[in-house]
């Protein structure tokens, strides 16, 4: 109530004031121009305290609402006041700094879907022309023998994967967008869940001549709580992206699964061109590239470790990076062990 006491004094001063003078002139108890000085100098600082307190805080409040009306966030609101209007200006300045966080927030995602349509139209364009070209070698009739129309078919039929594997990770990006993942969490034996990964993607290294190696130090009855449609999404991606920066012959994956009491631990390392150590951190952002060129060069929508990060901590759990650069990159998640209840 505090502007309502200053206005009650100011309205005091206004009407008491010419009262008193009027008095002390008819009485004859002072003479006029004193009286006229007196009364000049009370205006002047009626209105010097009605502007400083009221019209000019209500001033700056006007040009701000016509700044945010004209799009314009970029400038602070202050007051010095604690009663009502100072009140007033620090809720106003309140709300454009929430509303100038809601439009830079609004225009990352802008940025960021429009580099994700970016990544992705790159990245479909490489497999596109392939098949394009080993199409019309097969009308052309390029591929004059059996085993050369076998390994243009493979060709196509392989690049053709690699577009729906693009599609699949623009979806599932969506899902994650707007935390609409499906989970289906369920009791995982850790040994046979990871040793049933490990013959897979050992077969596929095996396939592109890199060298794999598995690891299991965990008993044959630990087990966790997990949806095992997404943790096989975690490694397959973590996985991927270690083939897609291996730069050495031969290359090498490596997975090592840890009982570490409360937690089961899990490393992926390969043995390729690693990542400098002011990237770890970022590495999991979404759309974040270490070497913009070299991403480029190797495809990539940026999202796969984002989603990696996100099933992880849906998870419970927690992931990081550990890198010795131009010699490897080993991802490490954690994921909490299922235990009985004790009675």
């Amino acid at each position: 109530m505090k502007l309502f006491t200053r206005l009650a004094v100011m309205f005091c001063i206004s009407t008491v004031l010419p009262l008193v003078l009027m008095y002390l002139t008819l009485t004859g108890r002072t003479d006029f121009n004193t009286d006229i000085i007196i009364l000049v100098g009370a205006g002047f600082v009626l209105l010097s305290w009605i502007y400083s307190s009221i019209l000019r805080p209500l001033d700056d409040l006007r040009r701000a609402t016509q700044k945010i009306k004209d799009g314009d966030l970029n400038f602070t609101l202050e007051t010095d006041s604690d009663d009502e209007i100072g009140q007033l200006t620090e809720d106003f300045e309140e709300m454009r700094l929430r509303l100038k966080e809601s439009q830079e927030e609004k225009m990352r995602s802008e940025n960021e879907s429009k580099e994700l349509i970016s990544n992705i139209a790159h990245d479909l364009k490489t497999p596109i022309t392939a098949i394009q070209g080993y199409a019309e070698g097969l009308l052309d009739g390029v591929a004059s023998s059996q085993e050369m129309m076998e390994k243009y078919v493979k060709t196509i039929y392989n690049k053709a994967n690699d577009m729906a594997r693009l599609i699949d990770e623009l979806t599932y990006y969506s899902k994650i967008d707007t935390n609409r993942i499906p989970y289906n969490y369920k009791k995982l034996n850790v040994r046979e869940y990871f040793d049933d990964c490990a013959e897979e993607i050992g077969l596929d290294m095996e396939s592109r001549g890199i060298e794999f190696e598995y690891e299991s130090r965990v008993a044959d009855d630990t087990l966790v709580i997990a949806d095992p449609e997404q943790l096989r999404k975690v490694i397959n991606n973590i996985v991927g992206n270690s083939v897609k920066y291996l730069d050495k012959k031969p290359g090498h994956i490596a997975i090592k699964v840890t009982d570490i009491g409360d937690f089961i631990e899990c490393d992926l390392s390969d043995n390729g061109c690693g990542v400098a150590k002011k990237d770890l951190t970022r590495i999991f952002e979404r759309f974040y590239r270490t070497d913009q060129s070299r991403n480029s060069m190797r495809g990539g929508s940026g999202i796969g470790l984002s989603i990696v990060r996100k099933i992880i901590e849906d998870h419970g759990g927690r992931i990081w990076a550990s890198s010795v650069e131009n010699e490897g990159l080993t991802i490490h998640f954690l994921l909490r062990k299922y235990m009985e209840a004790q009675l």
